[in-house]
């Protein structure tokens, strides 16, 4: 059985393009639903003058792996190359395994 796959992902938007980074996550969310993926947690940055400071932090979840490339790899999320460059000037994620938190005790 493949394990849940969990990303976090920092979002920086290019200065103005809020709306279009809007219609950009919209449309991939319904994308990511066709291979079990869901945006789990939507974390909006308060805005501050430095530019180095993200605009929105995702917990995604994919059921595995390969639920994450199909996802990628689907016609739908690929012609939206051109308003994801114009909404978004950076992307950083990370990929792992949900773990228990500390101090659970196990089911």
């Amino acid at each position: 059985m493949s394990e849940k796959l969990s990303l976090v992902v920092v979002l920086h938007v290019n200065a103005g393009r809020e709306a279009e980074f809007e219609r950009f996550e919209t449309a991939v969310a319904t994308i990511m639903q066709r291979y079990g993926g869901a945006l789990e947690r939507r974390i909006a940055i308060e805005p501050r003058d430095d530019p180095s400071q993200p605009h929105e932090v995702h917990v995604v979840s994919f059921p595995d792996r390969a639920a994450l490339d199909r996802y990628r790899a689907d016609p739908d999320f690929q012609a939206l190359a051109g308003l994801r460059a114009e909404a978004i000037r950076e992307t950083v994620f990370w990929c792992g395994a949900d773990r228990a938190p500390f101090g659970a005790q196990p089911a």
